[in-house]
């Protein structure tokens, strides 16, 4: 028994250990290539003036915390393994241009786990693809993480990496970019917090959100007072992440010259309750819903499934990836107005 506990001890103190040797190489690896791009360049000299110069500490970051946070979410069964791989590729992305963007990543990854664990057991009587633990494939983190990634990238091209406050007068492109990143993953994580927290708190059904009339728990476009308000939190909680970041990390010389950055929370809680009810319009018009013989709401017609609403011509998947394309454009557009 001693000798159990002894290995236990020993093989969770060599992980850090075993995660240093991977990541370090790796990053050394990356900020290698950067130099050698710097100099090869044939234009050189706007990189030697720039910001595409990566430090290796930066690059270390980028594989380093992804990488723990996928360890936390394979030993809590959020991910599944292609989940885990396309999640690594993201929260690298998203790290390498900006802790800000990270912010906002964890606080959806981490919420969202927690949320979909809640109440498990009452969400198994009415939801018919009900998986333990809620663990994510690749699909559903491409579709929750896609746009964001790709928005990153341009940040990256466009701007370079690192933390910048948010001001859309005397720097535009990397505001736009940044609210778009917080957009995309504050939708995310309001329609998460809808569907998985609304849906068990409280007695009453929800109703459609095209014609209120009062559905099954778990219909697509079925929405509730609570669903709302809880949407709204969701997104405020990204948006509070994106903001403490970039307080405690962007220059306090450059945060005194900069617009003010509490719009940013104002913004995420924007993002999460229309971001919920766009999601919710496109489940409620675009997304087959029906209830089979065993009273579980189910995505598709066949034998003994009543119609509740919806066409069958997109998943719960291309809702989610449409609702945060949407609101990637849209909540820039939103920022702009909203700051001062």
């Amino acid at each position: 028994m001693c000798r159990n506990i002894e290995n236990k001890k020993s093989s969770k103190m060599l992980m850090p250990v075993l995660l240093s040797a991977f990541a370090i190489p790796v990053s050394m690896m990356f900020w290698i290539i950067n130099v050698v791009y710097k100099y090869f360049s044939p234009n050189s000299e706007h990189h030697f003036e720039g910001y595409l110069v990566i430090s290796p500490w930066r690059w270390l970051a980028s594989v380093v915390i992804p990488l723990l946070f996928i360890i936390w979410g394979l030993k809590k069964r959020s991910l599944d393994a292609t989940g885990a791989l396309l999640g690594l590729l993201t929260g690298f992305i998203l790290t390498l241009t900006s802790f800000a963007h990270l912010a906002c990543l964890m606080a959806f990854f981490v919420s969202s786990s927690k949320a979909t664990k809640f109440r498990m057991e009452r969400k198994r009587r009415f939801d018919c693809d009900f998986k333990e633990g809620g663990q994510r494939n690749w699909i559903q983190v491409l579709c929750n993480g896609g746009m964001a990634s790709q928005l990153a990238l341009l940040y990256l091209l466009d701007v370079g990496c690192g933390e910048r406050p948010i001001d859309f007068v005397k720097d535009y492109r990397s505001s736009w970019l940044s609210i778009g990143i917080l957009g995309a993953l504050a939708c995310c994580n309001g329609d998460t917090w809808a569907s998985e927290l609304g849906t068990v708190i409280g007695d009453s059904d929800p109703f459609l959100i095209t014609n209120r009339k009062r559905v099954p728990r778990g219909t697509n476009g079925g929405v509730s007072c609570i669903g709302l308000v809880v949407s709204l939190l969701g997104g405020l909680f990204v948006g509070l992440f994106h903001y403490l970041a970039v307080i405690y990390t962007v220059d306090s010389v450059v945060l005194e010259l900069a617009a003010p950055q509490w719009p940013i929370i104002v913004a995420g809680g924007i993002s999460g309750l229309l971001g919920s009810i766009i999601d919710s319009v496109l489940g409620a018009t675009l997304q087959y819903s029906g209830i089979d013989e065993n009273g579980k709401v189910v995505e598709k017609p066949g034998k003994g499934v009543r119609h509740i609403c919806g066409k069958q011509i997109l998943d719960n998947h291309s809702v989610n990836l449409l609702s945060t394309i949407i609101m990637a454009f849209m909540l820039p557009r939103i920022g702009n107005l909203l700051w001062p």
